[in-house]
């Protein structure tokens, strides 16, 4: 079977909340952050208390959004504009932590993940909140290339950010989803907490259970209309776990009759166009979240080569759904998922 993208929702929790007894019905809070859907579901305690540690959470995610937007008045924006002026900048400890952070994982990852990137991704016209279908200068994105501008390029010194490149303007977009699952999972637990799902637009992290029962997850066939509206598989999220997706769907124009995406290989300067979605399932730890966002990117950037590339990056379970629309899938994945009355994915072996 041949499909063209994958997209991660709760849908079994959701469909569960909709259609539940009110007494046993998880808690559920949903907003808009860092510009997409955001949804809460708590289980286990009064709704007084899920309200509560429900709010500090959004507050957290607004908090991170506005201190580490890449574009708005932000201290990240602030750094970029000390780099280009070839000056110091002295920034928070949180961000120099998430700066050492995502250097190590862009070194682990051949710099197919690489934050320091920024200048090609408005090149490209993804740094807004409106996309328009244009194609970048090909003379600005040659020049731009040929500085090869990399986080690995900034120094830390203590809390002291120095450049020896001047192109470098990071964009955490490909990372501060998941340091938000961390951070709501920490601010949950500290509240008494300890049942519930976070979901930032596909980025999902699971604590303990839903009264007693897994979290169970849907994995969306990426054409429903194709199969009657059937997911392509589902998935039960043990306490601790976090699943990411990236996709070529969510932030992309079309133009030509192609497609481009957000997801760009700092070797080209172009958006990778050997894959249309990756999803990675992480086990539990301090940084689960974040690994499941930054660490879908490489593997979708590498295409063809994303098995390696898991390898390396110590990903033991993942799905893909390759550019010709087959879809694979690593034997530890596939050993997790319930594939609904379709079998599509086959295993790797590994």
């Amino acid at each position: 079977m041949r499909t063209r993208l994958i997209r991660l929702f709760a849908i079994c929790v959701a469909v569960t909340f909709f259609t539940g007894c009110a007494p046993s019905a998880p808690w559920r809070q949903e907003s808009f952050v860092f510009g997409t859907r955001v949804e809460l579901l708590i289980t286990g305690v009064p709704e007084a208390q899920a309200r509560a540690a429900g709010n500090q959470v959004l507050a957290e995610f607004d908090r991170l959004h506005r201190t580490y937007h890449a574009w708005q008045p932000s201290e990240l924006s602030s750094l970029n504009a000390a780099i280009a002026m070839g000056k110091p900048f002295d920034v928070s400890p949180e961000l120099a932590g998430y700066i050492r952070e995502a250097q190590a994982i862009a070194a682990a990852s051949n710099y197919l993940f690489d934050p320091g990137i920024g200048r090609l991704i408005a090149l490209w016209g993804f740094q807004t909140d409106e996309i328009v279908p244009h194609l970048p200068d090909e003379t600005a994105l040659k020049a731009l290339l040929a500085q090869r501008p990399s986080i690995a390029d900034l120094h830390l010194e203590g809390w002291r950010v120095t450049s020896r490149n001047n192109a470098v303007v990071l964009d955490f977009g490909g990372y501060l989803k998941g340091v938000a699952l961390d951070h709501a999972a920490a601010i949950l637990r500290r509240a008494g907490v300890h049942n519930a799902l976070i979901n930032i637009g596909g980025n999902v992290m699971a604590l303990g259970t839903k009264n007693g029962t897994p979290w169970r997850v849907g994995i969306q066939h990426p054409r429903p209309a194709q199969v009657g509206g059937a997911a392509l598989a589902s998935l039960e999220l043990r306490d601790g776990e976090a699943i990411g997706t990236s996709g070529d769907y969510h932030r992309y124009f079309e133009l030509g009759g192609r497609r481009y995406c957000h997801l760009l290989d700092p070797r080209t300067g172009r958006p990778a166009d050997g894959t249309q979605a990756v999803t990675v399932l992480i086990a539990p730890g301090a940084t689960a979240g974040m690994r499941s966002d930054a660490l879908s990117k490489p593997l979708f950037i590498a295409g063809k080569d994303w098995l390696p590339q898991a390898r390396k990056l110590g990903i033991v379970a993942a799905l893909k759904v390759g550019a010709d629309g087959t879809v694979d899938a690593t034997p530890a994945m596939h050993a997790r998922l319930k594939v609904e009355p379709f079998d599509n994915t086959r295993a790797n072996d590994r």
